[in-house]
């Protein structure tokens, strides 16, 4: 069964861009918008359980009180939703774990007052899995979200309630970060727009700026690239690295023709399955049809970084758990704590003293990986080892090996560039045999967001992406 709330409202199947064309020539209002967006969470989320909490009331104070300013980002008076792992001021901050407080924010994140100050407002908090650590958004606090595209299936992770959100319909974009793909990873479950930034473009996740490498990048999911361009211009405008090259407005293809690699296997996995590795093809195909130099290439990810990025990975869920008044503030209360982040903490305690050169080699790596996009723009790769699994597969409840290894079975793709720091999109390429969306990954180099946005605007421009029927 799938979900969808979209309907004859203000909102119908428009985007962002669309919409605030509409309330700047007064067509329609933010408390309209806002409003209708209420309406169809109300409607889908007992389906979804995509929302962690709600704030509804404030949205249309909010909403109310909106005004149509000449100056103003073009996401001013449109509603959102934001990740549970950012602080908003007024509501609780839980991680998608039932070992966290729930006391309410005394102050939002200085990113989340960022976010906000483009205009958006927000309609409450989307669920994750405990402290983002997986790919499915499953966990013991709230359950399971379900993909609005079939509810039988997953809807990725960790940014899955964001991307069930955006793609039922109820809201056109939504925060999320990217830890490991955790934007990218819904994104192709979901048959959405999700791009991870380059490191440093957006201010940080509280916390992780002191972490030997800062894996975690935010960002947004939406339904269309013109509003993820348009939402970065405006995030730029807000929030500028001076140490990046600039994004600027990406409101067209780029004229330059680039040199484009493309893989399909991965290293130290069994193959990809058929479905996700002809889509990646046909990507790389649709661009050498549009006049592009593409080539394929040897699969450029050393064998060595999917062991020492499970291992880092094992090295956050032991601080999490062990050193959560450092992190957070507080103790959690550890018996609450999911079997899989528990189990992760064990295996990192097991060979500790390793940690140093598991950073050395994944700095290697990362140098390595960086090599690569000296010799081409843009590398085009699977988003997803396999499509979508259902509920249950990926499943934080069981042993934490067996866990780690279904996962990377599944998303082998998306860590090394959360290693690098350079940014990469997912875009809805495609569908399995199932009618689930498939996405395909573009990646490029360090600082270089402006040529990847331009070219996935001039895919955007050749493909239809699909809807939920």
């Amino acid at each position: 069964m799938n979900i969808r709330s979209f309907c004859d409202d203000v909102l119908a199947d428009r985007d962002c861009v669309a919409l605030a064309a509409l309330i700047r020539n007064g067509e329609i209002n933010s408390h309209e918008v806002v409003e209708a967006a209420i309406k169809r969470a109300q409607a889908v989320n007992p389906m979804l359980n995509a929302i962690s909490v709600e704030d509804f009331a404030n949205s249309l104070a909010s909403a109310a009180k909106h005004e149509v300013k000449s100056h103003a980002s073009i996401f001013s008076g449109l509603p959102t939703f934001i990740k549970d792992n950012e602080q908003v001021r007024g509501l609780p901050t839980r991680l998608g774990s039932r070992a966290t407080s729930d006391a309410f924010a005394t102050q939002s994140s200085k990113f989340i007052e960022e976010y906000l100050a483009l205009g958006l407002i927000n309609l409450g908090k989307t669920t994750m899995p405990e402290f983002g650590l997986t790919a499915t958004t499953e966990s013991l606090l709230h359950g399971a979200t379900r993909n609005p595209w079939n509810s039988d299936y997953i809807c990725g992770g960790s940014s899955g309630g964001a991307a069930a959100l955006v793609a039922a319909g109820v809201v056109p974009i939504a925060h999320g970060n990217d830890g490991g793909g955790s934007i990218r990873i819904p994104a192709a479950c979901c048959g959405l727009i999700g791009m991870k930034p380059t490191r440093g473009r957006l201010t940080a996740l509280q916390g992780t700026e002191t972490l030997p490498i800062n894996l975690v990048q935010q960002g947004v999911l939406t339904r269309s690239v013109r509003d993820t361009a348009a939402f970065f211009a405006a995030a730029e405008r807000v929030y500028r690295n001076p140490s990046l090259p600039g994004i600027g407005d990406v409101t067209r293809p780029g004229k330059r023709r680039l040199h484009i690699g493309f893989f399909t296997e991965y290293p130290s996995r069994q193959s990809v399955h058929p479905e996700n590795r002809d889509v990646t093809v046909k990507a790389a195909q649709l661009c050498a049809s549009m006049g592009h130099r593409v080539e394929e290439v040897p699969t450029p990810i050393p064998a060595s970084l999917e062991d020492d990025f499970k291992f880092y990975w094992e090295m956050i869920a032991f601080s999490m758990h062990h050193f959560s008044k450092a992190t957070l503030g507080y103790s959690l209360d550890k018996a609450q704590l999911e079997p899989f982040t528990r189990g992760l903490s064990r295996l990192f305690f097991k060979r500790f003293y390793k940690l140093p050169y598991a950073i050395r080699r994944l700095k290697a790596a990362a140098r390595a990986l960086t090599a690569t996009y000296e010799r081409y723009d843009v590398i085009i790769s699977p988003v997803h080892g396999h499509p979508t699994p259902k509920i249950g597969e990926l499943s934080s409840y069981i042993d934490a090996e067996s866990s780690l290894r279904k996962l990377s079975d599944f998303a082998p793709f998306t860590q090394e560039q959360n290693v690098t720091g350079a940014p990469a999109i997912s875009l809805p390429m495609g569908s399995c045999s199932n009618g689930l969306p498939l996405g395909v990954q573009f990646a490029t180099g360090f600082g270089q967001d402006q040529g990847l946005l331009a070219l996935a605007l001039e895919i955007e421009e050749a493909v239809t992406w699909s809807r939920i029927a």
